[in-house]
């Protein structure tokens, strides 16, 4: 099995900083890609940024300029920094591995955090 712990949400004012973390571990062969959802009251969950193995990043067009991404691959850990945050940044944030267990399969499997609240408020 694997598990994903995200740490680094909380409360802060419009304009602030936040940085996520969410370490992988357990049954790790590879892993393919690591990203951040959220979802908002009364919204679908939808993709915040993700980047793969080679370290090539996508961002949702809300908060490109605002966020990076990054990953320490020897951890199996991904961070996702988030600056000038907005009250519509609001929401609990998961992160999501795509990954291998074993050398021996190809097949993809696919984990998600617990979630962790970010709240953008004064």
């Amino acid at each position: 099995q694997v598990q994903l712990v995200e740490s680094g949400g909380g409360q802060v004012q419009p304009g602030g900083s936040l940085r996520l973390s969410c370490a992988a571990s357990g049954s790790i062969f590879s892993i393919n890609a690591m990203g951040w959802y959220r979802t908002a009251p009364g919204k679908q969950r939808e993709l915040v940024s993700r980047i793969t193995s080679d370290g090539s990043t996508n961002y949702a067009d809300s908060v490109k300029g605002r966020f990076i991404i990054s990953r320490d691959n020897a951890k199996n850990t991904v961070y996702l920094q988030m600056n000038s945050l907005k009250p519509e940044d609001t929401a609990v944030y998961y992160c999501n591995a795509l990954l291998r267990h074993s050398y021996f399969s190809t097949y993809v499997d696919n984990y998600w955090g617990q979630g962790t609240q970010v709240t953008v408020s004064s």
